[in-house]
């Protein structure tokens, strides 16, 4: 029986090695996915801050709770009561994150890639972000005012798309040397703006024109109708049966001890940050939320749990001193979401004992708050939040629903007893190699 399971594992690793790791490797690594990738992280810190004043400006309290008849329910009146008489200073740093993060996407992303290409990063996100705001229809003539709803989470498409043809052309222009050429003596910052400036003229008069098409032709500019072309795209990618081929993939991919995270970040992070912001602009509007695949959700209800329960299962069942050890040091940061001294101590990397339960940990975990989510019966998630905090804080803070606490502890339970066999019998095999090796 062992061999004809370390011979399934075998072909099943030969053939991951052959068609989809290699595969992962150049999508990871193709150079304008990095660069969405990358540009997106750039918003964490902000995105972090105007969800914790959505927090505050609009409290989660239920429209029943009209009376102050216990402490807990005085408390929750005082709070609503404050941030109503403060919403103008509260709401600030929300309206300046995620209500334009279009501007924050069209600055990461075109820095990103003009970093890779070794140009100068600086001026190229400058003339990205320029661009972006002559087709975005933000202008208001009228009142001579910028309207900051054409800047939301629903252009974020857009802004990609424009940081990425924006920093291309200027690339192929620069390539092609067609750039005005200023003295060897004159400095490298006063000579860039100036490299810049015949691409920035042919991209301006380019968006521009095929802005005014999209307006005439589609009553929307080029930032809508990118929108429009994605939306179908996100409420695909977020179906229950791509994302757990999703995490399928990036459980796969941790085994054979590549981070599936980065792996698959490169086309995840675009739609889990688009449904996000989406999702709190309907939470601030009192619409209800449209995306189940957003934020943080795929990690505090996927492998997460399973890691803590992993260990938890070891100290509880386990003798074998090796894992009992690595648990040990492992658990502290496995509470705050750090799995790295499970992932390369216990280890999960090439050990089917691991694997197989992570995966079916994954489906069942996932698949659980997909359908109650889509039911309506727990919160979806529209708040951003450290990816430090524990998991049913995470939970409860990201959805702002008390219940995803039980879910969380009831997935928890559930993934305990997934691995209760396999986790056992790998211990059984460490201790009679640890007995060999004493004898």
């Amino acid at each position: 029986m062992s061999q004809t399971k370390t011979s399934f594992m075998d072909k099943f690793q030969a053939v991951m090695e052959k068609y989809v790791v290699p595969v992962g490797m150049k999508i990871s690594g193709q150079r304008h996915l990095s660069a969405i990738r990358d540009g997106l992280t750039v918003m964490i810190a902000v995105t972090v801050i105007g969800g914790f004043a959505c927090l505050l400006a609009v409290p989660p309290i239920p429209a029943t709770i009209t009376e102050p008849s216990n402490f807990f329910y005085a408390m929750l009146l005082a709070w609503k009561s404050w941030a109503a008489a403060n919403t103008t200073t509260l709401m600030l740093p929300y309206q300046l994150s995620i209500g334009i993060i279009s501007v924050y996407v069209v600055m990461g992303v075109s820095y990103q890639l003009a970093k890779s290409y070794k140009m100068e990063p600086v001026n190229n996100m400058v003339g990205a972000l320029f661009i972006f705001l002559c087709v975005s229809n933000v202008v208001n003539f009228e009142t001579s005012s910028l309207t900051i709803g054409r800047l939301g989470a629903n252009y974020m498409f857009g802004a990609m798309m424009i940081a990425l043809l924006v920093v291309e052309i200027n690339h192929f222009f620069m390539e092609k040397k067609i750039v005005i050429k200023l003295p060897s003596s004159v400095p490298p910052n006063v000579a860039a703006p100036f490299n810049m400036l015949i691409p920035m003229i042919f991209s301006v008069v380019a968006f521009v024109l095929l802005n005014a098409v999209c307006n005439n032709v589609t009553g929307d500019g080029l930032t809508g109708l990118v929108f429009k072309v994605f939306q179908p795209l996100m409420k695909a990618t977020g179906s229950l049966p791509s994302i757990l081929l999703i995490n399928f993939l990036m459980t796969t991919f941790w085994f054979f001890g590549i981070h599936g995270g980065n792996m698959v970040a490169v086309v995840v992070s675009p739609i889990t940050t688009a449904g996000l912001a989406a999702n709190m602009e309907a939470y601030m509007a009192g619409q209800p939320m449209e995306y189940i695949f957003a934020g943080s959700v795929n990690s505090i209800f996927g492998n997460w749990i399973t890691y803590t329960a992993m260990l938890v299962v070891i100290f509880t069942l386990c003798k074998s001193s090796q894992l009992k050890s690595i648990a040990k040091v492992a658990i502290v940061p496995s509470c705050f979401n750090i799995n790295e001294p499970s992932i390369f101590g216990i280890p999960t990397v090439l050990n089917v004992y691991t694997y197989i339960p992570m995966l079916m940990c994954s489906v069942i975990n996932f698949s659980a708050y997909y359908l109650l989510a889509s039911a309506g019966i727990v919160g979806k998630f529209y708040v951003t939040l450290p990816f430090t905090v524990p998991g049913p804080l995470a939970a409860f803070l990201g959805t702002t629903d008390a219940k995803t606490i039980l879910l969380w502890c009831v997935l928890f339970a559930v993934d305990y007893m997934v691995l209760n066999p396999f986790i056992r019998t790998y211990d059984k095999q460490l201790l009679e190699a640890e007995a060999k090796a004493e004898a």
